[in-house]
């Protein structure tokens, strides 16, 4: 895991302190080593920048940018296979001076050109030179577990792992695009490629880029997608069948993961996607693995308990630390420190902290993330489908009659009506649904599933005219291929939810402290099979997770895992309104409202009186709001 960044300078007006300066901006994610190659050409200037977090071939011979022939490379993440790989290089011919995966990456490219990812089993972002060509080849993997971030404006093409690094070259227009913090108070995130940045992209997971320097020409190629294997034919196996090879594919992806030349340990809640992780890994070794779970004292947000108890049945070295709540409470200042584009899920704090606990005995953790978007863990799921299944039953007729009764319903009725779907941000979208008669399928479980705020409220806040933008949420046409409710939810909660706000918080709260992240669960493999299997396998008479439940009671009992799931979070919206309220005022006072020019006023004087009154309607749009506060103050200002 490391830290790239680097830019092709059309203006010739770069140097190489800019690109030092733009690195070493990363250095939390790679205090090990550091290296810059700067290229002045005739008419243009390219700069490649890394810094190092050593885990594999912990020698000089695994610095970068590394060299091989007329290609350079700088490289964030691993390739787990590289081993295989290599064998493969070998027998072609292909001579090796390191013992790294980046060295194999290039060799790759050699010999299969862009196609050699399809190859990759890992989690990578990385950018090639050919100096010959004069091309630059990006990459990210197919679940976008490495960020990768890109910039285009006035003859000055920028890449970085994080957007910082863009901040510190004098060239950087900061911009900000209205559209993306539209998306980021409707959904608490910002999907790729949009940034919150004008001339600011993501390159979207599962996508390579080529950039044709003389030409000033880029192509950017899709070589993976989840809905491919949402669309194809359910596997007409039996359950035996199935649960042996999905154990077998989940055994294959975390033996990957503990491919280091450094410790490596395991973040376990003692749910079932950390604890299945963690059991396979322990079952043959007489080593125990390394286990660490956070605590806190407050019991509604407690899963210690239910950690150790699990780590004490399989025989792990546990290390479980209790945080006060002046210790979670310090994390949300540093927030946009590093999280430089805004993300609302507050969970980054319990991770900033159990990622604080483990560095302090490993350079690698095995992080379980993404079990409830493969294999349809959330209860939203299932209250959707129920949804659904009651607005499908309304006639044309009256769904905008109901629509606009249900926007006057009183909440403890529309609670009723709804099932688990909460009162406090759905009665918007769920109105908005009805009264719109031409609502596909697809789009009513798009916007149920992940719109927190409609559209009408958002109008409501803005002082300009800020319509939604395009993204991955407004392509109805590819989700509707998928023929089971269930799969389309999964699909979408992959390719929007997960990567944009789950891996993007585990991404950056891990690397604030220089530890390497692996997530065996978004193994290609594993995914794509699951994807196939059919509904009763993941969701079966209500009860989620049914395949990997199975396969978990394998090695753990049901009787020590069998618990109402608990969310990793912690109490925010109460430390709000208590200890944090002065923090609040700080960040979200009429004065700054004001200078902002974005927002107005009056609607966010409501928003703050009817957050402190108790409206637990408001929670969610005021903590995107406190979040924004703090990121705009640190970036913008």
């Amino acid at each position: 895991m490391c830290g790239i960044a680097g830019f092709i300078d059309f203006t010739n007006n770069s140097t190489i302190d800019n690109l030092k300066n733009c690195t070493d901006s990363l250095l939390h994610r790679g205090p090990d080593g550091s290296g810059y190659e700067f290229f002045q050409q005739n008419s243009f200037q390219v700069a490649l920048g890394h810094r190092r977090l050593a885990v594999i071939d912990l020698s000089i011979a695994g610095n970068q940018p590394m060299k091989y022939k007329h290609f350079w490379i700088v490289f964030n993440g691993e390739i787990y296979n590289f081993n295989e790989l290599k064998n493969e290089l070998i027998l072609k011919g292909h001579v090796f001076l390191s013992h790294s995966d980046t060295e194999v990456v290039l060799h790759c490219y050699e010999e299969y050109g862009p196609k050699m990812v399809e190859r990759f089993i890992g989690m990578f972002a990385f950018v090639i030179y050919d100096s010959i060509k004069e091309i630059i080849f990006c990459c990210r993997d197919r679940a976008g577990v490495k960020p990768f971030y890109y910039y285009n404006f006035n003859g000055l093409f920028m890449f970085a792992s994080e957007l910082k690094a863009f901040h510190r070259h004098p060239q950087f227009n900061k911009e900000i695009n209205l559209q993306a913090v539209h998306q980021y108070f409707q959904y608490g995130y910002i999907m790729a490629p949009l940034c919150i940045f004008n001339h600011t992209f993501k390159l979207e997971p599962g996508h390579y880029m080529l950039f044709d320097i003389k030409k000033k020409q880029f192509n950017t190629v899709k070589y993976w997608d989840i809905t491919t294997y949402y669309t194809l034919p359910r596997k007409n196996i039996s359950e035996e069948e199935a649960v042996l090879e999905t154990e077998k594919l989940l055994k294959s992806a975390c033996e990957y993961r503990m491919v280091s030349d450094v410790p490596v340990g395991v973040f376990l809640s003692g749910g079932y996607d950390s604890t299945i992780v963690t059991a396979m890994l322990q079952k043959d070794r007489t080593e125990k693995i390394k286990t660490f779970s956070i605590g806190f004292y407050e019991e509604k947000y407690n899963e210690a308990h239910f950690a150790k108890t699990v780590a004490q049945y399989i025989g792990t070295e546990h290390t479980e630390y209790y945080c006060t709540k002046n210790e979670a409470q310090e994390i949300i200042p540093s927030i946009p420190e590093y999280s430089d584009e805004p993300n609302a899920d507050s969970s980054i704090i319990p991770t900033t902290l159990v990622s604080r606990l483990a560095r302090k005995n490993v350079t690698v953790a095995l992080s379980a993330d993404a079990g409830d978007e493969i294999f349809a863990g959330y209860s939203k799921y299932q209250a959707t489908l129920q949804m659904m299944f009651k607005i499908k039953r309304v006639p044309s007729s009256a769904r905008k009659m109901l629509g606009n009764i249900i926007e006057i319903m009183p909440d403890r009725l529309f609670s009723i009506l709804t099932g688990k779907i909460s009162a406090s941000n759905k009665r918007e979208v769920i109105s908005g649904l009805l009264k719109s008669s031409d609502t596909s399928s697809a789009d009513v479980l798009i916007k149920m599933l992940s719109q927190n705020f409609s559209d009408k409220q958002l109008r409501d806040i803005f002082n300009l005219p800020v319509s939604p933008p395009e993204s991955i949420m407004n392509d109805v046409f590819s989700f509707a291929k998928i023929e089971s409710d269930l799969d389309q939810m999964l699909a979408l909660d992959y390719k929007t939810y997960m990567v944009s706000s789950i891996l993007t918080k585990v991404d950056r709260a891990t690397m604030s402290v220089s530890l390497e992240g692996r997530e065996p669960l978004l193994d290609h493999r594993l995914v794509e099979y699951v994807a196939q299997l059919p509904d009763y396998l993941k969701m079966n008479k209500g009860k989620t997770k049914y395949i990997l439940k199975k396969i978990t009671h394998k090695y753990v009992p049901a009787a020590i895992m069998d618990r109402p799931k608990m969310g990793f979070g912690v109490p925010v919206f109460e430390w709000l309104k208590g200890d944090l309220k002065d923090t609040c005022s700080h960040f979200v006072n009429d004065d700054f409202i004001i200078s902002q020019g974005i927002f107005k006023l009056d609607e966010i004087q409501k928003i703050k009186y009817n957050y402190y009154s108790g409206n637990a309607y408001y929670n969610g749009l005021f903590w995107n709001l406190l979040v924004f506060q703090m990121w705009y103050k640190r970036w913008c200002m």
